[in-house]
């Protein structure tokens, strides 16, 4: 499965009105650790069909950020039923992701 490009203007229907658990990858492009978790997020991408996986530029989405309290990226935020249902901060291990979406 393809990963969203998450934006202001998609965030409620990709997000927030969605049937599927939704892992977002908050980022930016001159973070070193969120190019490090990319590849992490590509395969479990690549892997479930059963959740939607999107990324979030911060810099292109302040306001989302704001929004949703991140202060240090990448962050991961599972989302279920449109409420925050598990967020990581930093580099994660895979199986640690895999287990957010417990």
């Amino acid at each position: 499965m393809a990963i969203e490009t998450i934006t202001k203007d998609n965030f409620e229907e990709i997000v927030l009105k969605n049937d599927k658990p939704v892992l977002v990858d908050f980022w930016a492009s001159w973070c070193g650790p969120c190019r490090m978790m990319a590849p992490v997020i590509e395969k479990i991408a690549g892997e479930r069909d059963d959740i939607v996986v999107g990324k979030l530029n911060i810099d292109d989405e302040a306001e989302l950020a704001i929004q949703y309290g991140v202060m240090s990226i990448p962050t991961l935020m599972v989302f279920k039923g449109g409420e925050v249902h598990n967020k990581t901060v930093g580099v994660t291990p895979r199986d640690e992701v895999l287990a957010l979406l417990d």
